[in-house]
């Protein structure tokens, strides 16, 4: 979790914006992982995982924003079982979860912070921690549970992380995190791959160095992040160093930092040479993001959101919310979830990007009192809005599937 000085931030600071390049694409796929037991990432784009974000529920959600096939609506060989396969998002992460808390953990309370559900697939369990033989536990918990990869995180500035020493708090002791990867390596026979950032500040760049460990030790993949534990998530990415890395490896390298559109995804992959994109702040504000990417893979062009796709988008996820809290009072009362309002009014601020007219939304979000009247508060605003321009009734190109409702939400702490 971001600590005081590193909360994760809903915008840039100064945003480049990116041309889409004449020749440069994301790949159609990505392969983490020996042919014998490794997974296949199609299209080659990742979910990152963040605190508070990246639980079942927004997984879920993420994944039906992002369904998209180039076939036409004949084509009768369309499955009709939704999968990750078909969706947008190529491979979807939990919010880290600490290594320690699992081993400490009951059982059937770890299935609260490890829940994921088989339509998910491919998915990967992020673990953070200091200790080898405590993390290597954690990575056999993660691979019995029947997950798809095991990530290591070496990436969160969080303070209470890195006091700690995890997180990027271990990016200033390799031979400690060499440990880890030997560990965790011999522990597990899913793919292991690590996310990482470049140093922990300017002085003390690692990223080239920890990669090639990485590749060394067995590791499947690596995922950089282009800031320092210093800059937090302020200044600019340094792509730079993403395609230093890619040039000292030879396993996928996965890149992360300043991907808001379709136009930054293929910059990226064009300057860096990289195999895969990660996503991560720009999900929550365009969920559509992984959608348009593999539109435009496939056919040169992409389709931008109306507000009325805005409006769908919203309400499908707070309804999702409300449907989950309401399924799971049917569960044992230390597994029911409460009230839904507290989390719709965090996401409002990342929904209401790009809402003219968002500033007044929010403020009518932040004043309800539960999950209902939050959802009254944006039907109303939407309802008033469309009607006035006369577009209430215009089909979406982007509108999502509803999911319904689930028994329940993974409860851990990510980056």
């Amino acid at each position: 979790m971001a600590g005081k000085g590193f909360t994760v931030k809903k915008d840039w600071d100064n945003p480049i914006a990116h041309a889409m390049p004449a020749e440069a694409r994301v790949p159609a796929e990505l392969r983490i992982g020996p042919e014998s037991n490794g997974v296949q990432v199609a299209p080659a784009t990742v979910l990152a995982p963040m605190v508070g974000v990246t639980d079942t529920v927004f997984r879920r959600f993420i994944r039906n924003a992002s369904l998209f096939s180039a076939n036409s609506p004949e084509d009768s060989s369309v499955e009709e079982e939704v999968t990750n396969r078909q969706s947008g998002c190529g491979l979807l992460m939990t919010e880290f979860t600490s290594a320690d808390g699992l081993a400490r953990m009951r059982e059937s309370k770890r299935k609260r912070y490890l829940t994921f559900y088989d339509d998910e697939h491919p998915i990967g369990a992020q673990l953070f921690g200091s200790n080898s033989e405590t993390l290597a536990d954690a990575a056999r918990i993660v691979e019995d549970t029947g997950f798809d990869t095991v990530d290591l995180n070496l990436g969160c500035p969080a303070k209470r992380v890195v006091g700690c020493n995890g997180g990027s708090g271990l990016l200033r002791d390799l031979p400690k995190i060499g440990e880890i990867f030997r560990e965790v390596r011999k522990a597990v026979s899913i793919p292991f791959t690590v996310k990482f950032r470049l140093g922990w500040n300017d002085s003390q760049i690692v990223c080239v160095e920890l990669a090639k460990m990485a590749e060394q030790e067995g590791l499947c993949a690596v995922a950089l992040h282009a800031r320092t534990r210093e800059q937090g998530y302020t200044g600019q990415a340094r792509w730079e160093w993403i395609a230093a890395v890619k040039q000292a490896v030879h396993i996928p390298v996965i890149g992360n930092g300043d991907i808001r559109t379709p136009e930054d995804a293929a910059a990226m992959v064009a300057q860096t040479g990289c195999d895969a994109v990660m996503i991560g702040r720009a999900a929550p504000s365009n969920p559509w993001i992984f959608r348009q990417i593999a539109e435009y893979t496939a056919t040169g062009s992409y389709t931008r959101p109306t507000e009325a796709d805005r409006y769908r988008m919203i309400r499908t996820y707070f309804q999702m919310l409300l449907d989950e809290a309401e399924a799971s009072q049917n569960l044992p009362r230390d597994a029911r979830h409460g009230e839904t309002a507290g989390k719709m009014k965090q996401f409002a601020s990342w929904f209401t990007h790009g809402v003219a007219g968002g500033s007044k939304l929010r403020q009518q979000i932040f004043m309800s009192k539960t999950g209902s009247a939050v959802l009254e508060a944006v039907d109303q605003f939407f309802d008033a809005r469309l009607n006035d321009a006369n577009i209430g009734e215009t089909p979406s190109e982007l509108e999502l599937t509803s999911v319904g409702a689930f028994p329940e939400e993974a409860l851990s702490c990510g980056d």
